[in-house]
């Protein structure tokens, strides 16, 4: 018996096509003494170099840049401490009431810090917990809507609160006892806890993992306010060089003059029905008139569920994919984005594809049941599979996006 994949895309939405410039140890990877790659994802290849082809020129004759999409608000949140900074910050950190941060907390750090959320300056603070939470969305001062589909929330406990008493900011410490980060302006107000979940996942039902992992053990109250990050977060797993910023991507989409940036995002290894996409991707991107598309193939780095393959394995998969040609190493980035998984559904995916507005990519290709799962309790899945792509067409604060839905087709011949 043979598999023949074939990979239908359906219309894009969002139509904006123009050639106009528009220390500690993470979850599912396993320390190495030395990185799993032997190369830098933006400055080498495994393979030996081709001909880049020649940048567009506009009409003024500027090189196109591929800054295609403003980031959400306009500017990219950096909410790292100038390193001439750094010392008088840790030192005024040490005065101030403490908050300890699980591994997953300082992996929500590391996600707003480098602008991911942006225009998210912190944790949540109760008023843009409840627009996110009811309206998957944030209204900016001057009136406009970014996306915001999921609350970025920071949990404390009483004896916690209690100690924070009236200060007006709290010293973030990671799970080892080192300062994170400062919250500044801080307002705590209460985690209702089952409103949270039935919003977010549309159910209750007991064994959601981020639900077991996250918001069952957390404290009974959320602090939100502005995050100074102290030091640039790293997990010392071998893996930090393929932890590229929202500005180092940008930064790289133009150096290499692309003028079409779309994202890819997996949390397990690429198949060949995922390399036939991606190749057919770009290669319906050149049809169009675009002539150097790149792709960032962004698989998730944060929490994930425990039957999920392990970061380090994903990793080293997808340097093969590149070492052996499957993917162009000319015209693809690999790089890790570092938010948890929620396994959310359509709700998530409108946060994943926000986030790549941020990182500069300007189409997202969507696929079946993203962000989806099996429901807990009963044999199904837990979400529709075609909602996730259906919402991304219609979601607030997502219309400078290109969508690109697909669906795949199994013919199975004797």
């Amino acid at each position: 018996m043979s598999l023949t994949i074939k990979v239908h895309f359906t219309s894009i939405t969002h139509l904006n096509f123009s050639t106009k410039p528009c220390t500690f140890t993470g979850y599912n990877t396993r320390i190495r003494p030395k990185p799993i790659y032997h190369f830098n994802p933006l400055t080498s290849t495994s393979c030996k170099p081709k001909r880049m082809q020649a940048p567009v020129q506009s009409s003024s004759a500027s090189v196109i840049k591929s800054s295609l999409i403003e980031p959400d608000g306009g500017v990219l949140v950096d909410l790292v401490v100038p390193e001439s900074e750094r010392e008088a910050k840790t030192v005024e950190a040490q005065s101030m009431p403490k908050v300890r941060l699980t591994k997953i907390d300082v992996e929500w750090v590391h996600v707003i810090s480098e602008g991911w959320a942006s225009p998210l300056k912190g944790f949540m603070r109760e008023d843009e917990y409840l627009q996110s939470l009811h309206f998957n969305s944030l209204r900016l001062k001057d009136g406009s809507v970014v996306n915001m589909s999921l609350p970025i929330v920071l949990a404390m406990d009483d004896e916690t609160k209690e100690g924070v008493g009236s200060s007006s900011a709290v010293t973030l410490v990671g799970p080892d006892g080192d300062s994170i980060a400062i919250l500044r302006s801080i307002q705590i107000y209460k985690h209702n806890k089952e409103e949270r979940m039935a919003r977010t996942w549309g159910t209750t039902a007991p064994g959601l993992p981020y639900i077991e992992e996250v918001i069952t053990p957390a404290g009974n109250w959320l602090i939100g306010g502005d995050l100074e990050v102290l030091k640039p977060i790293k997990y010392n797993d071998g893996l930090d060089h393929y932890r590229l910023s929202p500005k180092q991507l940008r930064k790289e989409f133009d150096k290499r003059e692309a003028d079409a940036v779309f994202a890819f995002q997996l949390r397990n290894p690429v198949h060949n029905g995922h390399a036939l996409l991606m190749n057919d991707t770009r290669r319906r991107l050149l049809e169009m008139g675009f002539k150097n598309p790149i792709l960032l193939l962004h698989p998730l780095g944060g929490f994930t569920k425990a039957d999920d393959v392990p970061l380090d394995v994903r990793m080293e998969q997808h340097s093969k994919v590149l070492e052996d040609g499957v993917l162009d190493p000319e015209t693809t980035i690999v790089a890790i984005f570092p938010s948890p998984m929620h396994y959310a559904g359509p709700t998530e995916v409108q946060w994943h594809a926000k986030a790549r507005i941020n990182a500069g990519a300007n189409f997202y290709i969507v696929g079946r049941d993203p962000a989806g799962m099996g429901h807990p309790t009963e044999k199904r899945d837990l979400y529709d599979p075609d909602h996730g792509k259906k919402v991304l067409g219609m979601a607030p604060g997502l219309e400078k996006l290109n969508i690109l839905p697909f669906r795949v087709g199994y013919i199975f011949t004797v």
